[in-house]
């Protein structure tokens, strides 16, 4: 065994044995989580979406107020993959350590629903959800699913049934302010959690890239799961580097050993 499979094989075991002894775990994920299911990253060099888009003027409050239909239309083929995609080993493997009780919350700034349809409960959207959209004009807000068909086949920008004004994802722009009750149950997590567990996040947007180093300073445990380093790798029990849907199920089935 080289030196490589080596340290994979000792982080799988020194994760089990974190998540084992942990009775209040938070799972922290980020882009990488949801790649293997097909859905483009944003920061990537060369292949993540701000390497080809200037996001403030495809994704921001302001492009959206001035231009919603720019908007939309750069959002449609995003919409589309993430309409087709389906939870990956990652996902399920999430859900299966919060379903026997080590995982008490999912941290996401994924905006898929993948952690919801792969069987996750108690699931934290940071970033917001493509699930519901609200009017601009009289702050109606929509289920998304009479609205997904039109708008990927033919384009048609979705409108409240009630003004008729355009409505928007209720996902989080830049520029605008996370959802707040949802933040603020998130760094409730965190400062009571005994284990975090970052998977598929480089850790370089905020303020959620601060959460390791807040589970951190009230003594929780820390593994970092991810195809690059991060800022937080120094300070973590177990750093594993590679494809989360090919790690997660080992350490699951690790944990399952016991």
């Amino acid at each position: 065994m080289n030196s490589q499979n080596t340290n994979m094989y000792n982080g799988i075991g020194q994760s089990a044995k974190l998540i084992r002894s942990s009775k209040s775990g938070v799972i922290l994920s980020g882009a990488g989580i949801s790649t293997p299911s097909g859905i483009p990253d944003f920061r990537s060099p060369g292949s993540g979406l701000w390497s080809r888009y200037n996001p403030m003027e495809v994704a921001s409050l302001s492009a959206f107020r001035y231009n919603p239909e720019k908007v939309y239309n750069w959002l449609r083929p995003l919409a589309k993959k993430l309409t087709n995609a389906k939870p990956n080993p990652a996902h399920y493997a999430v859900a299966h350590l919060e379903k026997i009780g080590y995982i008490k919350t999912v941290i996401t700034q994924n905006i898929d629903g993948l952690h919801h349809r792969a069987g996750s409960l108690h699931v934290l959207e940071v970033h917001g959800s493509l699930q519901t959209m609200t009017c601009i004009s009289c702050y109606q807000q929509q289920p998304v699913e009479q609205f997904v068909r039109p708008y990927i086949d033919h384009g048609e920008i979705p409108r409240c049934p009630g003004c008729n004004s355009i409505l928007k994802p209720d996902i989080v722009l830049f520029e605008e302010q996370l959802p707040y009750h949802i933040w603020n149950q998130a760094r409730q997590a965190t400062e009571s959690c005994d284990l975090m567990i970052v998977t598929g996040s480089s850790l370089e947007v905020v303020p959620v890239a601060g959460l390791p180093m807040r589970a951190i300073e009230n003594s929780a445990r820390l593994i970092v799961v991810n195809e690059t380093p991060t800022y937080i790798d120094s300070r973590a029990d177990a750093v594993l580097r590679g494809d989360v849907a090919e790690i997660l199920p080992l350490i699951v089935a690790e944990v399952n050993d016991e």
